[in-house]
């Protein structure tokens, strides 16, 4: 969710790609839906691991999962490095109405922090010129 919410509201700033450290090798089926619901499309995503990233230059790393942090390796050339945790939508228990909820409350928090900090990256850049 956080790579097709991050490429919606900041694509014109960054050449956004997600990765995890564990993987689950598909993109799960109510992220797709709940992310359509907002008019996002992250039907042909995949799960990828972060390694597959390790030769290309990085200048900025965001996590968005738990332990994720600690997990990741530093990029050559990385300058930036943002942790912003987030609770784990698939790993939520319950009824399905209460599973779908979860991975809707999820991307609309993910949505507020990454317009926030979409928007702000914006102002500094509008500052510097």
């Amino acid at each position: 969710m956080a790579e097709g919410i991050l490429r919606n509201v900041a694509a014109d700033l960054f050449d956004v790609h997600s990765a995890g450290s564990d993987p689950a090798g598909y993109v799960h089926p109510l992220a797709v839906k709940v992310l359509d619901e907002i008019g996002i499309d992250i039907a042909s995503n995949s799960s990828k691991h972060m390694n597959t990233f390790l030769d290309k230059n990085i200048s900025s790393v965001i996590t968005v999962c738990g332990n994720a942090d600690q997990a990741c390796p530093v990029f050559p050339g990385q300058v930036n490095r943002y942790h912003w945790g987030f609770v784990d939508p698939a790993k939520v228990e319950g009824s399905d109405a209460e599973i779908l909820e979860a991975f809707r409350s999820i991307r609309d928090e993910i949505r507020l922090v990454f317009e926030a900090y979409a928007s702000g990256y914006r102002e500094a850049v509008a500052a510097k010129s």
